[in-house]
Formats: structure tokens, C-alpha cells, sequence
């Protein structure tokens, strides 16, 4: 079964339509067996006009899983709503749930979350592989530097303040605020989470699923979470000025405060929350913390072989950045490029690793936002104080031979 998937966009262009997929039933099990096998992130299941597409997210890029014809993604569609629990008749609204998959010849049971979201004429699937694999939430696992893990660990001394995980779309933002929550044993304290929805089931942490359908959003959890003595609490996002306030109060109440918000790099964090309202004087006094990630694509470690970067602009935009944190000339660097194999399909990587900027709020940067200085300026000044941006951070990954300079260049 799938026989026909490819990367190759022509390949798939000139895939046959499928149109019997046997028992629906066994079908269904085999794709998200594939998809699991394959360590994917995603799996889409999107209509066009005159067939079905199938593919999976594999480290960023597509892979081209099949094409079936519509009367056969009917029953699919039905298979996968009867799956999640949802309606069967509703093809007008979104649908959201999610369910454990039990893989048959282990013990691991994945979840995977379902959105249906109503297109022209169907309705559009995308089905997202979450593993409930606790050996990956380590911090020392998840690819920071030394010195930037240093300054998280130093500020996880302290059991109050409020971390901040800033983050684009996909950027493996849920792994580490958990691995920040597994610094702490949670028989030693009362952990409370707030997720949209619950990605990690932990033993022992009170997680809730928050609930906007029934006019429960993160700020009408958080008032109620506040007084349920908690020690640490991690809420899912801050999306508006009342959750950035709540959080901020309980932070300055003696509680440690998790939670992540979509900005693009550490210090267009503090402009952010003070775009939302919130005085400077309260992020000065309660934010601790701001990691900034994104993930880019691991080089494979079977066909990878070293060569030295020569083109004149990729020497120059390499240096600029290095200047700050290694005395080496980019020239001089023996950087790793693929040779091709097998075994990552001959795309030349496999998986992916996370880039990182981790900001420490101190009293040198308070009157900077006190200031309500720009992105830029903090920044800057942060730079002076040590600050090893995304971009120096993925460029020494590449020196490093973790990923290419080509992929490390991709984040400008």
C-alpha cells in the first residue's frame, strides 16, 4: 500500500487516482501507521476538483502520499470523523478533537489531533502526529548552546518570575515549555496547565483543556487557576492584554509563569506585550526570560561530507554574523554539505533541530524598556550583554556540522 509516494512534485502529478481503497477501515490504520513510521508531523488530506490529495509533512517539506477519487474520500472523511467523535452531518463549520492511536505492535500510544476545516464543495483534514514521548522533554536535548542553557537553568533557580517562549507557526514551542515544566518534580509542587488543547499527558501536573466554544478562554481559566494555590503555571499562549495581565500579577505574586506569545524574535517580545498595554514598569518586574526559537533542517549524518564555503557573499553575510561570537573567519570554517543517499531519501537531511535566542530581562535592559525603546535598540543592547541571536545561533550549529550554512541562511 502507498507504493506510489514520492517527494517528486511531477511524479506525483502523474500519480493514479485511487479509486478503491478496500476496507476503509484498514486503510485508515495503514496511513497513519506510514505517517508514524516516517516520524512525520503532519498529515493533509486536501480536495481539489477532481481528486483527493494526500501527503505528509516530513521536516518542513511535503511527501506525496497518494490521490484518491472523491466518492472513495467520503468514506475516508466519515472513518476519520467517527475516529475523533465528531459529527457526521456538520459540513459547515470547523471541527477540532483529537484521538489516541494505539499502535498495534508496541505499547506507544500517539495522539493525534484532527481539524476539519469546510472548503468549497468538502471539507479539508489535517491530522497532526503527537508523541507522547517523555524522553525528548530534556532540556539538555533540545539543542541549546551551553552558554544559553546556562542562563535558562540559572533562571529555573528561582521559582518565580514569568518564561516566555516566543514562536512562529511550528517552531516546537509545546517541547520546551514541557521540558522547562520537567525541571520540576511535580509531587514537590502544584503544577497547573492551561493548553489548547493537552499535547503531553504528565503524571501528577492538573492540566486543563481550555474551552472557547463554551466562552471559557485562557483569561476565564487563569482567574479560577489563581486561586487553586498553585506553584508554576503554564498557559498555553498570552493573546491579549488580559492574559498578559493575569499572568504578569500572578508572577509578581511569588508564582513561576510559563506561557508562550507569537513574535518573531526575543526582544519584539517586550514590544509586544507593551503594544498589548501592559505598563513597561510590570515587564520589567515580573518577565525573566524570553526564548526565541525556529526549526530548521538536521544535515544527514550518513552522506554528510565537509567543504569550504568560496562565494564572496556568503563569506561576507557568514562573517558579520560570527563577529560577535567567534574570533574564526568563515573562510577558514570546514562547514558540511550532503552527498546524497538513501537513507534521507536524497534530499540530504533528516529530522530537524531547533535554533534558539534566550534573553535575560536584567536591571541593564530596564531602562531601555522603561524607555519603551524599540525592538532594535533592545536588542542591540542585549547583543552587548551577550546575546547569541537565532541567526549566530543556526550559523554555529552549521560550524558545528549539525545542519548547512545554506539552511542556517534560509532564517534571514
Amino acid at each position: 500500500m502507498f507504493e506510489q509516494k514520492t517527494k517528486d512534485k511531477s511524479k506525483f502529478e502523474a500519480m493514479n487516482i485511487n479509486t478503491d481503497l478496500g476496507d476503509i477501515v484498514d486503510y485508515t490504520n495503514a496511513l497513519i501507521d506510514l505517517a508514524i513510521n516516517l516520524t512525520v508531523s503532519d498529515i493533509h488530506i486536501e480536495p481539489s476538483r477532481d481528486f483527493i490529495s494526500i501527503r505528509f509533512r516530513e521536516s518542513g517539506d511535503f511527501m506525496y502520499i497518494d490521490k484518491i477519487s472523491p466518492d472513495e474520500y467520503t468514506k475516508l472523511l466519515a472513518r476519520i470523523k467517527i475516529l475523533a467523535n465528531l459529527r457526521i452531518d456538520e459540513k459547515f463549520r470547523p471541527q477540532d478533537w483529537k484521538i489516541a492511536f494505539n499502535k498495534p505492535w508496541s505499547k506507544e500510544i500517539i495522539d493525534i489531533r484532527i481539524s476539519l476545516l469546510p472548503i468549497v464543495d468538502w471539507e479539508k483534514i489535517v491530522m497532526r502526529i503527537l508523541r507522547q514521548d517523555h524522553t525528548m522533554l530534556n532540556l539538555d536535548k533540545l539543542d541549546f548552546l551551553d552558554v544559553n542553557l546556562k542562563k535558562i537553568k540559572e533562571t529555573l533557580k528561582s521559582k518565580y518570575w514569568m518564561i516566555l517562549v516566543a514562536w512562529p507557526t511550528w517552531s516546537g514551542k509545546s517541547t520546551t515549555l514541557f521540558s522547562i515544566l520537567k525541571n520540576f518534580n511535580p509531587l514537590d509542587y502544584n503544577i497547573s496547565t492551561l493548553e489548547d488543547p493537552v499535547e503531553y499527558n504528565i503524571d501528577y501536573v492538573n492540566q486543563t483543556h481550555v474551552r472557547p466554544d463554551i466562552w471559557f478562554d485562557f483569561a476565564s481559566w487563569l482567574r479560577t487557576l489563581v486561586r487553586q494555590d498553585p506553584d508554576i503555571i503554564m498557559v498555553w499562549e498570552i493573546r491579549d492584554k488580559e492574559t498578559a495581565m493575569l499572568a504578569i500579577e500572578a508572577a509578581l505574586t511569588w508564582h513561576l509563569v510559563l506561557s508562550t506569545i507569537h513574535t518573531n524574535s526575543a526582544s519584539a517580545t517586550i514590544q509586544r506585550l507593551i503594544n498589548m498595554g501592559v505598563e513597561p514598569f510590570l515587564v520589567t518586574s515580573a518577565l525573566k526570560l524570553v526564548i526565541s526559537q525556529r526549526l530548521i533542517k538536521k544535515i544527514c549524518p550518513d552522506c554528510k561530507k565537509p567543504y569550504k564555503v568560496t562565494e564572496p557573499q556568503i563569506l561576507s553575510k557568514v562573517d558579520s554574523f560570527l563577529a560577535w561570537v567567534v574570533p574564526e573567519k568563515a573562510a577558514n570554517i570546514d562547514f558540511y554539505k550532503w552527498n546524497w543517499c538513501p537513507n534521507c531519501s536524497n534530499t540530504g537531511y533528516k529530522w530537524r533541530i531547533s535554533t534558539h535566542e534566550v534573553l535575560v530581562v536584567n536591571d541593564k535592559l530596564d531602562s531601555l524598556i522603561l524607555w519603551k525603546a524599540s525592538a532594535n535598540e533592545i536588542e542591540k543592547k542585549a547583543r552587548e550583554l551577550w546575546l547569541i541571536t537565532i541567526m549566530q545561533d543556526a550559523i554555529l550549529k552549521a560550524a558545528t556540522w549539525k545542519t548547512t550554512i545554506d539552511e542556517a541562511l534560509k532564517l534571514i
